[in-house]
């Protein structure tokens, strides 16, 4: 099997995953979390520290609004313009799209109720999370234009620390965050399993190390 399909069907495979992970958690009805949920929950609401709580406060700042819809994707569309990498470019927003409107198609689709114990105001449905999501999404693309360990490390941290703030903050559920991440990852996959190859096929592609191709692997 050829590494193209390899990326599709790990991609497939990610989102089906969310797909039951979502129906799942919401077959008893929406407003009736599972025990790992609720557990998990409380073991949150006990560690809420001012300091973890502001901690939290600042990644969600960061991780929506403003800032993640429209600040940090121009910087990073900007940026790979001024060095005539646009096909990365096309990459990065066909990405971040396709992650968006699935993550809002899952959330019509099950209307999760969320935590009645949020600390900040979150819009509608509850799974996946969009925080979540969006921060693995960027992971998987900066792994897949930079396969590099320590972009791969700083991915994974990046996701963890978001998912870890959305539940301090009981804005999500555990599962959320766990189905906001197999979104994020799902997403980029099969888009990296149709584009990267063009990607990385012309001059104005992003430099890879010797002997990478278009797996994940560093």
């Amino acid at each position: 099997m050829t590494r193209r399909p390899v990326l599709l069907w790990w991609g497939i495979g990610a989102l089906l995953v969310a797909i039951a992970l979502g129906a799942s958690m919401t077959a008893p009805g929406p407003d009736l979390p599972s025990a790992m949920d609720t557990g998990w929950n409380r073991m949150m609401i006990g560690i809420q520290t001012p300091l973890l709580v502001g901690f939290s406060e600042v990644m969600n700042q960061v991780g929506g609004n403003w800032i993640a819809v429209y600040l940090i994707p121009l910087v990073i569309l900007v940026a790979l313009l001024i060095v005539r990498r646009w096909r990365a470019a096309v990459f990065v927003v066909v990405s971040l799209l396709a992650s968006v409107a699935v993550v809002q198609l899952l959330k019509s689709l099950f209307g999760r109720a969320r935590p009645e114990e949020m600390l900040v105001i979150s819009d509608y449905g509850s799974f996946p999370s969009g925080h979540t999501a969006n921060a693995a999404t960027m992971a998987v693309i900066a792994m897949m234009l930079f396969p590099r360990i320590w972009v791969l490390l700083l991915g994974v941290l990046w996701t963890i620390a978001m998912a870890f703030s959305r539940t301090l903050l009981s804005v999500h559920w555990l599962s959320d965050t766990i189905g906001g991440m197999l979104v994020g990852v799902g997403t980029v996959l099969i888009v990296g399993a149709i584009m990267l190859r063009w990607v990385r096929a012309s001059d104005e592609a992003l430099p890879l190390a010797p002997g990478t191709d278009d797996t994940l692997t560093p």
